[in-house]
């Protein structure tokens, strides 16, 4: 801001001008105390203080000469060559090159330089001036605070008849946005009066959305385009697919027709990795999966039915609520159905009976959230009913891992994007769990009660830092965990391979076992005694069993020994005793002999 102030009068019209000189002090009155007006000094009982929270400010105007700025161009030429020598022309430098070459001056300075660098290269490569000496100590320092977590906002339903908040979507450029879709999931509960409106939040204005969306039925997921942070698409209530372009307002820019959608709500939307980003596809529990793009949003352009059976029959389909898309695997999609099995899809498969590959089954409700592990792909974790359970692609009858039965049923859930072994999941009692694998297995590293309303979705921010959770009333609460839950520890991501790695060949043990014995008894049943070997492994599951326990034992003392000599070396360097371990990076996670044995019985 500049502040500019003319002056119109002439000097002459100040006034009279001030003419100060120096002159010693002077006593005009002295009044001398009184001791007795101190009797009657009465003190205030109580005291009432004003207190402004707020630092003292304080303005001060000046008037200065105003500075104005000019950007101003410069042509850069390629310098070193005479006038007459064409830097482009190959020939012209060859030859000018030549001349130079020969000339006693060049060479001897040359001889001079050469020396010198010779030095400088011998130095470099006598000692590495970049070395990190203390690489493995400077995460270890985030392990000593405790998990927690702080509440940061507080987005709520700005309409008076209150909804869900179903589903989060973070802005993905620079994250100080978030896209909230709000519906009333409850069949034949919503009022006539209910707003169909859904809204974009700044992060920094609680108070007010920054964006009204204004769709023709209540949306149900709202998702940003992750190559155009200006486009989002939107699943509606009705089945129909529409998107906006916040440059143009909360209108959507084009819709599906209500004929060729989805014929119950879309519960999921998920942009797709392709050249042209405007490519996606929805899933509706109506058992459908429809591929779109948004050039053309008339027809979609690909249509596949849940049908696990591979008749391809709408009325044998599969609800589809959750779907997962991982933009490495552009070829592989995943969808999380209201009968608990998860369905693992190849897109490029010739027929839609080749495009179901597998399936998963393993929950007793809809699976309300699907996710692959953002380190290791081939892991996922799905949440349903009252448990959240991890799988493996290579174990298709059980989960490797899964949590205890809560009294609570869960509703979202979703990885750490800075953390292999650390995931969130939120239940209808209002509190947000902390998984942390490696540190705890049996209970949540941190359960943290957000809202005494059940809460519906969740979204972590790509930092790993900030989480979005959205209640029943339509409130958003903007949460922040501590260091220690979003930086990647030492040792992790090995640590984490390994654990799944291990799991994962604990269960194909079990798998063995359990044909084996199956095998046995259907060959008993029929009377036959010759003895049937399924294709297994060579050793006996109880032999692998083992064998895996003494590779895990092996890797922790391993571990243990190198955690051992870094400490030794650390001691000898700086010639006192470092600790750079607490008791929580002392556990050692033991695998789960009780579980194997209950599923032996």
């Amino acid at each position: 801001m500049e502040i500019v102030y003319v002056y119109v009068k002439k000097r002459s019209e100040f006034g009279r001008q001030c003419n100060f000189s120096d002159r010693m002090a002077e006593v005009n009155v002295d009044i001398q105390p009184d001791p007795v007006l101190a009797m009657s000094f009465i003190e205030r009982d109580p005291i009432d203080t004003g207190v402004q929270c707020a630092s003292d400010m304080s303005e001060h105007e000046v008037n200065t000469e105003r500075f104005e700025m000019e950007t101003r161009g410069i042509n850069h030429v390629e310098g070193g060559w005479p006038k007459d020598v064409n830097p482009l022309e190959m020939e012209q430098t060859i030859r000018f090159r030549k001349k130079v070459e020969k000339d006693e001056n060049y060479i001897n300075v040359i001889t001079q330089l050469g020396s010198l660098m010779d030095h400088c290269i011998k130095q470099n490569n006598a000692i590495n001036i970049y070395e990190e000496y203390f690489e493995e100590e400077e995460t270890a320092a985030v392990t000593d605070e405790p998990p927690s977590a702080k509440t940061i906002n507080v987005f709520r339903d700005p309409n008076p008849i209150k909804r869900t908040a179903t589903h989060l979507s973070w802005h993905p450029d620079r994250s100080r946005k978030l896209a909230v879709s709000y519906a009333s999931l409850e069949f034949q509960r919503s009022s006539k009066d209910m707003s169909y409106d859904s809204y974009i939040w700044d992060l920094e204005i609680p108070n007010k959305p920054e964006l009204v969306i204004r769709p023709s039925s209540p949306l149900v997921c709202l998702e940003y385009n992750p190559k155009d942070s200006h486009v989002l698409i939107g699943g509606c209530y009705n089945g129909q697919i529409a998107y906006w372009d916040t440059r143009k307002g909360g209108l959507a820019v084009e819709l599906t027709t209500v004929e060729l959608g989805h014929r119950d709500p879309v519960y999921n939307v998920i942009w797709l990795q392709s050249k042209t980003g405007t490519d996606c596809f929805s899933g509706s529990t109506d058992g459908q999966v429809l591929w779109w793009d948004i050039r053309k949003l008339s027809e979609p352009t690909e249509t596949l039915v849940m049908d696990i059976s591979r008749k391809g029959l709408l009325e044998n389909a599969l609800g589809a609520i959750a779907l997962e898309f991982e933009p490495t695997m552009p070829t592989k999609f995943m969808v999380g159905t209201e009968q608990g099995i998860v369905i693992s899809c190849n897109r490029k498969a010739k027929t839609p009976a080749e495009k179901i590959v597998c399936t998963f089954s393993g929950h007793h409700g809809p699976i309300y959230s699907l996710s692959r592990n953002p380190f290791y792909p081939k892991n996922f974790l799905t949440v349903g009913d009252w448990t959240a359970r991890i799988w493996s692609e290579e174990s298709r009858e059980s989960s490797i891992m899964w949590t205890k039965y809560h009294m609570a049923y869960l509703t979202d859930g979703c990885w750490s994007t800075t953390r292999p072994a650390v995931f969130f999941t939120t239940k209808m009692d209002g509190t947000l769990d902390v998984w942390d694998f490696l540190f705890k297995q049996n209970n949540p590293t941190l359960n943290l009660k957000v809202c005494d309303d059940p809460l519906f979705s969740l979204r972590i921010q790509d930092n790993g830092r900030f989480i979005g959770c959205g209640s029943k009333l339509g409130t958003v609460t903007l949460l922040e965990v501590s260091s220690g839950l979003c930086t990647l520890q030492r040792n992790e991501k090995n640590l984490a391979s390994a654990m799944f790695e291990r799991e994962t060949k604990r269960e194909k043990i079990l798998e063995a076992r359990h044909r084996e014995m199956r095998l046995k008894e259907k060959t008993k049943a029929e009377g036959k005694e010759e003895e049937v070997k399924e294709e297994v492994d060579e050793e006996k599951p109880e032999e692998i069993l083992e064998r895996v326990q003494k590779e895990f034992f092996e890797v922790i003392e391993g571990e243990l020994r190198r955690r051992e000599r870094a400490r030794t070396k650390l001691k000898s360097i700086t010639g006192q005793e470092r600790e750079f371990e607490d008791e929580e990076d002392d556990e050692i996670i033991l695998p789960k002999e009780e579980e194997t044995e209950e599923k032996d019985e």
